[in-house]
């Protein structure tokens, strides 16, 4: 999952800077009559939206994954009788990751509507005064967006570890008890069929 992560926010943060390049590139479109320039400013409209849906993406994606496995956690925990620790070490993680997903998608919700602001096709008087503010928090909410992302990397890593802890029990008991570890066939196939064996059990 750790990967997955890294590739999908690598590639949210590149659609922001590609956006960003392209807004400066632009400049302030207000009196602007440059047809081409004009459909230059809708291509970093709509590259905005893109990078916008992808920042939520992203954290929608570690939000699923964390209720997700923690859910699977507890109902293992509970089927084999392990300890209740580990199900309050998942909600933990969990708990840790939220605030940095949820802010990930207040602020790129804040740089939509500082560009929305600011944009000249809207037709709203003062959109102008918007302009300096759209770039410099757009800067700096995108930076955040990616801070946001990093500081979810660990909490991943260490749902991971729980969830290799937490299948490396279920194995002994299940050895102990002359059970299979892989109920699709009987052998130790990796972690996913772990995973499948555990929960189905």
């Amino acid at each position: 999952m750790e990967r997955v992560f890294s590739r999908v926010a690598t590639f949210a943060v590149a659609l922001m800077l590609a956006t960003a390049g392209l807004g400066l590139w632009l400049g302030d479109l207000h009196g602007q009559t440059d047809q081409a320039v004009l459909r230059w400013g809708t291509v970093h409209r709509l590259s905005g939206i893109f990078a916008a849906l992808m920042v939520v993406l992203v954290n929608s994606l570690a939000v699923t994954y964390f209720i997700g496995t923690g859910r699977w956690c507890r109902e293992v925990v509970e089927t084999y009788r392990l300890s209740p620790a580990l199900t309050d070490r998942a909600r933990a993680i969990k708990r840790s990751a939220f605030p940095y997903a949820l802010l990930g998608m207040l602020a790129v919700v804040s740089i939509v509507a500082l560009g929305g602001a600011a944009d000249p096709a809207a037709g709203r008087p003062g959109s102008q005064n918007w302009v300096t503010p759209h770039l410099v928090g757009s800067l700096a909410l995108a930076a955040a967006i990616t801070w946001c992302f990093q500081s979810q990397l660990p909490p991943l890593r260490r749902q991971q570890a729980l969830i290799e802890e937490v299948l490396r029990e279920v194995r002994a008991i299940r050895d102990a008890r002359g059970l299979d570890i892989d109920t699709t066939g009987g052998q130790r196939s990796g972690p996913a069929g772990d995973q499948r064996a555990a929960a189905g059990s």
